[in-house]
């Protein structure tokens, strides 16, 4: 008697079939559409790095004609193109880059919020309006002035990284807001503690705010180095030397000179790029939810 009054509860409390669509079924289809959206080009990829023919006509989703690493060997044995080279440099711009971004960005974040000065409303103004403009936009001044600085100091010049590193540098305050809103959601009290106990202004940022940034930091750090990473248009406008490229503009260079038959390489080069990426992500997951949300609670 009572599984059968449990039951009848049951029906009378089950959703219509169209009431639960509109309300909570939709939702499942808009994920399965997002995850297939992301899903479809990584296994492209995958399969395009092991497909034997390695030309754009038999790609498939994938592998169909069995399974070959060759693409692999050819990148990092450098038949096809200069690979490791090309990761050399573009880990030596990615960290020059991005720690200086980050270290640039909480130095400036820091300011912001707990010093009280002329002039901060309009700089923190500025920044956002800065950040809002491309910088492909100021490429031609930007070209001439790097040109005639490599003039007088070449190795900053044109086709150097110490000068593409500075030019990169330029967008050193793109995470201030970011870095600042999760100043603002630390409390004061700790600041002013520190210097009723005889702290400096930078004894109390580098040894009481600093180690509690621990998620922002990693936040930060995470999209400044995917950002330099990924960047490709300054790159093919300041690096032509094959020797100086990065990855974006060395690979792309090399597909583009021939689409259909170096689509093999190019893939294995895009796995062998990603997975770092992946790995690195996976490694500071923890601390880039945290500080994502955390930073978003006050602008």
């Amino acid at each position: 008697m009572s599984s059968t009054t449990a039951s009848r509860a049951e029906s009378r409390h089950r959703m219509p079939a169209g009431r639960w669509f509109a309300e909570i079924g939709w939702r499942h289809v808009v994920g399965v559409l997002a995850i297939a959206f992301a899903v479809f080009p990584i296994l492209f990829v995958l399969s395009a790095s092991v497909n034997p023919s390695g030309s754009l006509s038999s790609a498939n989703l994938l592998p169909t004609s069995g399974v070959t690493f060759e693409h692999y060997a050819a990148m990092l044995g450098g038949e096809r193109a200069n690979f490791l080279r090309w990761y050399l440099n573009t880990i030596i711009v990615c960290g020059v880059v991005a720690t200086g971004q980050v270290f640039l960005s909480l130095l400036a974040a820091y300011a912001f919020s707990r010093l009280r000065f002329r002039g901060r409303r309009g700089g923190m103004l500025a920044v956002l309006l800065i950040m809002m403009f491309p910088a492909i936009l100021s490429m031609i001044a930007v070209y001439t002035m790097i040109a005639d600085l490599g003039e007088a100091v070449p190795v900053l010049g044109l086709n150097t990284l110490a000068g593409y590193i500075a030019v990169l540098m330029g967008g050193a305050f793109g995470q201030v807001w970011l870095i600042k809103g999760f100043f603002d959601t630390i409390p004061t009290s700790l600041d002013e503690a520190a210097i009723l106990d005889g702290a400096t202004h930078w004894q109390t940022f580098s040894r009481i705010l600093v180690p509690s940034m621990t998620p922002i930091l990693a936040t930060t750090l995470l999209l400044a180095l995917v950002g330099s990473m990924s960047e490709f248009l300054i790159g093919s406008i300041f690096l032509t030397d094959d020797s100086k490229k990065t990855l974006a503009v060395g690979m792309y260079g090399m597909f583009s000179s021939d689409r259909s038959n170096n689509l093999g390489v190019f893939a294995a080069g895009s796995v062998m790029v990603m997975i770092p990426v992946i790995l690195l992500y996976q490694f500071l997951q923890r601390f880039i939810v945290g500080g994502s949300t955390a930073g978003a609670v006050k602008g």
